[in-house]
């Protein structure tokens, strides 16, 4: 083989194996994508689920429990999203992956917030009724404890 032939011959061999390499990542992020896709999906009927079911039982935290819900969900479909831009090719894909990105990325932002100000709410109602308990109480301690100058 003269240096020439050994030379194409390398060539060949780089270029094949940068072509297996390419199509078995697209395979592999493709499904990764499938699979952070459906675990989204079934988050989300999940909490969805649970939500109506917490809603008839007049749980007041239904609407906390529903935005974890929604929110782990949407971690799932972003990071999906992240993942499609390792396999993008065009320009134009770039653009509509990316607003999509910002897109769920804000959801996610405004979930979290909802979370943060019914995580207070509940905390400020679970505290109000705490004290009101240790009211009670303490009412009802002095109420049964005798009278100093009472007669025995």
């Amino acid at each position: 083989m003269t240096a020439c032939g050994a030379v194409i011959w390398e060539d060949a061999a780089v270029e094949a194996f940068d072509l297996f390499m390419q199509n078995l990542l697209d395979i592999l992020v493709s499904n990764a994508i499938h699979l952070f896709e459906l675990v989204g999906v079934v988050v989300l009927i999940v909490a969805g689920v649970q939500g109506v079911v917490n809603y008839i039982r007049h749980d007041p935290m239904v609407r906390l429990k529903l935005a974890k819900g929604m929110a782990l969900c949407l971690e799932f479909k972003l990071g999906s999203e992240i993942l499609r831009t390792v396999v993008v090719r065009d320009l134009s894909e770039i653009a509509i992956v990316g607003a999509i990105i910002v897109l769920r990325a804000a959801l996610t932002f405004l979930l979290h917030w909802e979370i943060k100000n019914e995580e207070a709410e509940a905390e400020a109602t679970l505290n109000k009724e705490y004290r009101e308990i240790r009211a009670q109480q303490n009412a009802r301690k002095e109420a049964s404890e005798p009278k100093e100058g009472g007669t025995l």
